[in-house]
């Protein structure tokens, strides 16, 4: 049997003047979890980060991508390793002569808030989908996940975003402006110069629906990430008449969304609770073995939830770093701590400035690291290819990890930019095993370090370089623990390479605003930076670090904006355009992936052997108390198919870190 206990009753049970509502049930751990009597499981926990939206197809934030990624399915999906599979689509087949993906659908109905089967899932229902998207008044935040490989695409949406400036008379900072002519955009610069864009109707766009059950998108070129897109939200269907009838009230209600997946939106007011509930419908209905999952709004739910899950009344909570020592020390509450399961879309890894002052771009202004620290001096520091090795071999990754994760922290470690697991080649081998990459070991080694000083130092010093050099090292104070990191890091490295050598000034940086007021300024000159992966193929690694030539592409260092600008030479400046050709003709490889994959590989591989960069390690996942063993769900290195809840069960206890660690061994 189920009860509801009111919103007054969970505030006093949990001292808080809160909006929360709890669904509980029977029994010794109030039905958190376990199977209720009859027969049906649940998942019940807390969230504070209210929502700003439930539309799955303009939303590019975590929390708002639970409801599409669990109630709207994709065309393909992952399993528990990563392995790609039938969605939505039961074939595909890709026409390299005309870019064309194709895709045959299997029958799937759409359901409303109560489970009511309301019409069929179409191919049209994709292609009204991405209309809506690339529609400029929807304000979409995820349209670079379609404009930049769907055919015609990007010309859709700037012809629009441009007219609907024209219409409405705005007019941007640098004094741009945009009139009508006919139906065509005037865009006029400041300076006078102007560029016309005719009319584009969505026709254009290379997303068609062949008949009710075939679906066709054409790309932009030939890209073998593509099928990884699938799993983005731009990319799920959304019933169209649905999304005529509710206008910009689409998706703010449970009774204004309609659900294809393994569950679908049963109940949602602001700031009280965010129901789904088990999709009967669903063609792969037999793998969803949770029938209900409830989330109950409660703004102290970081305070709230590690005490409700002492008392056993709700499935999950995240163990905050401020309790996490305390919860370890104790052996009752230990055996409640388990971490979420790892998320290989980020990566994070140091930079050096190569671009340390002021410089002037077509559309931005690079600042330049401030005099007190020295940039004339560290531009020659750092064009010298022994110093930055000392950094490679000097940096001990564990003690800066060992702040995020007091346990478990090796397993985290990098020697490379891209993750193990993020992707695999035509024959299986992961992506990291290619290559030269395949050779990498740990970096650290003292006797190694030590030796590059010497040699950077003595090469310096005729160099006219001064010492101690001074490493501006600045911090986002508004991310727990990243000045603590500094700290270590700044200690660890001059103990081993000598503040005779390097003095590293730690600098706090703006709460907000901090990429484009430090990294984006170049206001640093070693930063510890992180990149969140686009597609599951190792062009999207290159990012932060290519750049075309003459273009401002600045990303994270400005690697061939230093060498185009004579700031970089010698050896420094070889190896920079060296990797930049090598990524240039990696991309050039599109039939055969374990030749595209090796050349990417060994790309990167000259990347860090050049120590252009310094790999340190993946996300941290959250220590969390939790009822769910994460290693069933589905799992790929990008999208959201981490957050997915098919597959998984709810277990009668709280999963320890040692069945959490043979979990993930067994998957």
């Amino acid at each position: 049997m189920k009860k509801t206990i009111t919103r007054r009753q969970f505030l006093k049970a949990s001292g808080l003047l809160a909006t929360a509502g709890l669904m509980v049930g029977c029994g010794g751990d109030n039905g958190s979890g376990a199977n209720h009597a009859d027969g049906q499981s649940s998942y019940n926990i807390l969230y504070a980060n209210q929502p700003a939206t439930q539309n799955y197809l303009i939303t590019a934030s975590d929390v708002e991508m639970q409801t599409g990624a669990n109630c709207v399915d994709t065309l393909v999906e992952f399993n528990n390793k990563g392995v790609l599979r039938e969605g939505l689509a039961t074939e595909w087949n890709w026409d390299a002569e005309t870019l064309t993906w194709t895709f045959n659908l299997r029958d799937e109905n759409w359901v409303d808030s109560t489970g009511a089967v309301v019409a069929p899932v179409t191919a049209q229902d994709f292609v009204d989908a991405m209309k809506y998207v690339l529609n400029p008044a929807n304000a979409a935040a995820n349209t670079y996940l379609v404009t930049g490989y769907i055919a015609g695409a990007e010309e859709y949406f700037h012809y629009w975003t441009y007219r609907a400036s024209a219409e409405a008379g705005l007019a941007d900072e640098d004094g741009t402006k945009y009139t009508m002519d006919g139906d065509k955009v005037v865009v006029t610069k400041a300076d006078g110069t102007s560029e016309t864009f005719a009319y584009v109707d969505f026709d254009a766009v290379g997303v068609k629906a062949v008949d009710e059950h075939t679906l066709q998108y054409t790309l932009t070129y030939d890209f073998p990430g593509f099928l990884s897109l699938l799993v983005y939200l731009p990319y799920e269907p959304a019933y169209g008449p649905l999304l005529e009838q509710t206008g910009d009230q689409f998706a703010t209600s449970a009774d204004t969304v309609y659900s294809c997946g393994a569950y679908y939106l049963s109940e949602y007011e602001s700031l009280e609770s965010w129901v789904m509930t088990k999709n009967p419908e669903n063609y792969d209905a037999d793998n969803v073995f949770i029938d209900e999952i409830r989330r109950t709004y409660v703004a102290e739910a970081s305070t709230v939830g590690p005490e409700m899950v002492k008392r056993g009344e709700i499935d999950e909570a995240v163990i905050d770093s401020d309790i996490l020592d305390d919860w370890l020390a104790n052996s009752e509450t230990a055996a409640l701590v388990s971490m979420d399961r790892p998320n290989t879309n980020y990566t994070y890894f140091y930079l050096f400035n190569f671009m340390p002052v002021a410089h002037s771009f077509a559309n931005s202004e690079v600042e330049g690291v401030d005099a007190e620290y020295e940039p004339e001096n560290w531009l020659k520091a750092i064009n010298n290819t022994n110093f930055r090795k000392a950094f490679l071999y000097g940096i001990n990754n564990d003690l800066t990890l060992a702040v995020q994760a007091p346990q478990g922290f090796a397993s985290y470690k990098l020697n490379t930019v891209t993750p193990p697991s993020f992707c695999a080649n035509a024959d299986g081998v992961d992506y990291t095993k290619c290559g030269r990459l395949a050779e990498f070991g740990t970096f650290f080694n003292e006797e190694k370090a030590k030796e590059y000083r010497d040699m950077a130092k003595t090469e310096l010093e005729a160099a006219g370089c001064k010492f101690p050099v001074k490493v501006q090292l600045p911090y986002n104070p508004s991310t727990s623990g990243w000045d603590k990191m500094c700290q270590v890091l700044k200690q660890q490295l001059e103990s081993l390479l000598g503040t005779d050598f390097i003095n590293v000034i730690i600098t706090e940086g703006p709460t907000d605003g901090f990429l484009s007021n430090v990294r984006r300024a170049g206001k640093y000159e070693l930063l510890y930076c992180n990149w969140g992966a686009d597609y599951s193929d190792p062009e999207t690694e290159t990012d932060p670090f290519y750049q075309e030539e003459g273009a401002r592409g600045g990303r994270y260092c400005y690697l061939r904006t230093a060498v185009e600008r004579g700031l970089v030479n010698g050896e420094t400046a070889d190896a920079i355009m060296s990797y930049m050709h090598q990524v240039e003709d990696a991309k050039k490889i599109t039939t055969d992936l374990n030749a595209r994959y090796e050349a990417f590989a060994n790309a990167e591989a000259t990347l860090i052997e050049n120590a252009l960069c310094i790999p340190m390690g993946m996300s941290i996942p959250a220590y969390i108390a939790t009822k769910l063993n994460y290693w069933e769900g589905q799992y790929a290195s990008t999208g959201f198919s981490n957050k997915r809840m098919k597959g998984i069960h709810v277990l009668d206890h709280y999963v320890t870190m040692d069945e959490y660690e043979a979990n993930r061994d067994a998957r």
